[in-house]
């Protein structure tokens, strides 16, 4: 990846606009397919300035966001709160909807199909990853006419602040990172070793904390293996699928929303006690990836390196039978991605062929982190680290922490994966007085 870039011939934006305190101003960005072939296929990067309406931002610095996922599009706020209050009072803030996401050029059932068979649709895909996002974010710094930047990464975004550290760090004034510190060399299956462990911890705290829950989650799962529930979507719901609700283990409040979640499932009827319709349509809002297809398509993407990720997540629950779906007292799991995602989900069906491609690919991936530029970083680094994150493990975030130079980070257990939304607010001034110190 270069460290220089041109300014982009292709960028269009809207006029200024308000909403509820927050003045916005839309731009799309026609950038490379291929970073490394500028003159080859294009496709579209959307992005949008956010700012708070009751000052003159055009003279402040930019603060990139830099979204979880992969395959998560850019917040879109209903107001001026939480970490945005708090970075619009010293920056304007660019949300990038990351390529493939949003706005952008989407990359989903519908749409890759365009770029040919399933061989060429991976091979489009692995021009997706945070090599990729950082290459797009560059151009558009230099386009906008921004010196160097703060970046702030939430999760997976933290990764690609690390990747951008690695490769075009006179890009970046100063980077922030919160539940984002993720491994820099090896296996995918590392991950998943630890965080199965995590998450078997937390369903244990939950459970303890509604024990009621233990007999019915059990009694949940026995229902849909014996009895066919249909999703609003039309297929059927399975116990896997129930298990995924494990993601809201991954959060402060949302652990609490899971007991109201569980305590709708069951109503008499005629034929009777089935799951409620409230139940199935909460289950069939949450489990579903229409939305965001390059979450499941990339997940495990994001650690490859050296070696094709082969299913990690498959293969290590292997390992841990308490997670099965048959096991006595079956648990929750999290946002690791299974083979019979792409079996079950209708938005994921038709893309089975390309999963099946890319949890085997070895070529075309490339590096993501450059080890040894990151082991002499200079740029300012401050990263909240979650002890109890069932999403990226302590104990890795803490190794690769140690590896880049100069990175400050602030453990904290008063929060979990997704603590920016509770406390955005807090945790910004935080990091950001960190780095500044």
């Amino acid at each position: 990846m270069s460290d220089s870039y041109t300014v982009l011939s292709e960028m269009a934006s809207s006029e200024a606009y308000t909403a509820r305190g927050v003045r916005m101003r839309d731009y799309f960005f026609t950038v490379p397919l291929d970073h490394a072939q500028p003159q080859g296929q294009t496709i579209e990067v959307f992005a949008r300035e956010l700012s708070d309406a009751r000052i003159d931002a055009e003279q402040l610095p930019w603060l990139l966001f830099l979204q979880g996922g992969p395959g998560g599009r850019g917040n879109r706020p209903a107001g001026l709160n939480g970490w945005l209050a708090e970075a619009t009072k010293r920056f304007r803030v660019l949300m990038l909807d990351q390529r493939g996401t949003g706005l952008s050029t989407p990359a989903t059932r519908q749409t890759l199909p365009l770029a040919g068979d399933v061989s060429a649709q991976a091979d489009y895909l692995s021009h997706f990853r945070a090599t990729d996002i950082v290459s797009d974010a560059e151009l558009i710094r230099a386009t906008l006419g921004s010196e160097p930047w703060s970046i702030f990464g939430q999760s997976y975004g933290g990764f690609c602040a690390l990747t951008y550290l690695s490769f075009a760090p006179k890009g970046v004034r100063e980077a922030l990172i919160t539940g984002g510190l993720g491994p820099l060399t090896g296996p995918a299956d590392q991950v998943y070793q630890a965080t199965f462990g995590r998450l078997r911890t937390r369903n244990a705290e939950y459970f303890a904390k509604y024990p009621e829950d233990r007999e019915l989650f059990t009694r949940i799962m026995a229902h849909t293996a014996q009895v066919t529930e249909l999703l609003p979507t039309g297929e059927r719901l399975t116990p896997e699928r129930v298990q995924m609700l494990g993601s809201y283990l991954g959060g402060n409040t949302r652990f609490d929303a899971l007991h109201f979640v569980l305590e709708d499932a069951f109503t008499a009827t005629l034929d009777g006690v089935r799951l409620s319709d409230t139940f199935l349509s909460t289950v069939s809002a949450y489990v579903s990836r229409a939305a965001n297809p390059l979450y499941a398509l990339m997940h495990e993407s994001i650690y490859v390196q050296d070696s094709p990720s082969n299913w990690a997540a498959a293969r290590v629950l292997a390992d841990n039978p308490d997670f099965r779906p048959d096991a006595a007292e079956p648990l929750l799991t999290g946002e690791a991605v299974f083979p019979w995602y792409f079996e079950q989900d209708p938005a994921l069906v038709p893309l089975q062929e390309l999963a099946e491609v890319l949890a085997v690919r070895t070529e075309g991936w490339g590096q993501l982190y450059d080890v040894a530029q990151l082991a002499k970083n200079t740029v300012p680094v401050a990263a909240a680290v979650y002890s109890d994150d069932i999403f990226v493990d302590r104990e890795i975030s803490i190794a690769t922490a140690a590896a880049v130079n100069g990175l400050h980070v602030w453990e904290t257990a008063d929060f979990h994966h997704d603590g920016i939304a509770d406390d955005g607010e807090a945790i910004f001034a935080k990091l950001l007085g960190m780095v500044r110190a």
